[in-house]
């Protein structure tokens, strides 16, 4: 175990850059969305745990590489001193390290969950106030404004905002799609796989990565939303839905963007919202079963590396 935070520590460099940045760039996301956003969350939770584990391993390397010892050792020493001989100012400030990046990503996660679910009760009963039922659709509000809008709140009782000026303009096999896209974020709780990788973001910010994952990831939910809808649609129909509710209308609107601000994926960009339409215009070959399976092995092994370190640990 003496090597063990070395390696960790290699894994967790590895995770913070030259794996998401070739991940990120890689083609064959497009052609299997859920294996891509299953590998994305596998790196993002290999990433924390190598960090925390590269920290907590070396600065274990002192106390028999147990925690046990090392915490029954520095217990009686933390308010009186002095610390044991054996243990170093690097490892105590090591040890330090990972409690602090532990409690800081795990409070993010919370003060973000908190934070994203209180603006959905406020934005919601706005939504009630404001919308009304749209018939024949249960679960589907209607809101008197001009701009194709659509998008859904996640909660107890999920509910999907149409506005009037987007159903004007769709035809009945367009309006249909967009349901069906918007429920199967709902469906699939795309919602909670944003929600982690934006608090990794928030908890990140100095770390360039954690903003491509985010990016990544946002694509990928749309594009498995995408696949679901396609079920029920032709895929121009979905495509030519997709170019009118990405169109660019709130630059022209300020009174717009408050309407939809809490939409459960951020308003896609003209890169995101091509790679969209191109994949539904000249669709790509499935990856194989071989590929996704290694691809799945792949992240269950590097999950699976840091967690075995961190449990010999403890």
């Amino acid at each position: 175990m003496a090597g063990a935070w070395i390696g960790l520590a290699v894994l967790a460099l590895a995770l913070a850059w030259p794996v998401p940045i070739a991940l990120s760039k890689a083609a064959w996301p497009a052609r299997a969305p859920g294996t891509a956003l299953a590998l994305w969350q596998a790196v993002a939770l290999s990433g924390g745990l190598s960090m925390i584990g590269a920290l907590l391993a070396f600065g274990l390397t002192p106390f028999e590489n147990d925690l046990g010892v090392a915490s029954t050792l520095l217990s009686g020493h933390i308010l009186d001193g002095p610390v044991p001989a054996q243990a170093g100012a690097l490892q105590i400030v090591s040890l330090a390290g990972a409690v602090v990046l532990g409690l800081h990503l795990v409070l993010s996660l919370a003060t973000t969950a908190a934070n994203t679910a209180r603006e959905r009760h406020r934005h919601r009963a706005l939504i009630e106030l404001l919308s009304s039922p749209l018939q024949g659709s249960p679960g589907t509000r209607m809101l008197d404004f001009p701009a194709p809008v659509a998008y859904c709140l996640p909660g107890v009782r999920s509910i999907t905002v149409l506005t009037e000026g987007l159903v004007r303009v769709l035809d009945a096999s367009q309006l249909r799609a967009v349901l069906a896209h918007e429920r199967a974020h709902l469906r699939q709780y795309h919602h909670l796989v944003l929600l982690a990788f934006k608090a990794w973001n928030i908890a990140l910010p100095w770390f360039p990565i954690a903003n491509r994952a985010e990016k990544a990831v946002a694509l990928l939910v749309e594009m498995l939303a995408d696949d679901d809808a396609r079920r029920e649609v032709d895929d121009a129909s979905l495509a030519t839905a997709i170019a009118i509710v990405g169109s660019p209308w709130r630059d022209g609107d300020p009174a717009a963007s408050a309407i939809a601000a809490d939409e459960i994926v951020p308003e896609a960009d003209p890169e995101t919202l091509g790679a969209r339409v191109s994949r539904l215009i000249s669709p790509p070959g499935s990856l194989s079963r071989a590929a996704r399976a290694l691809v799945l092995m792949s992240g269950v092994a590097l999950v699976a590396a840091p967690v075995a370190v961190l449990v010999a640990l403890v």
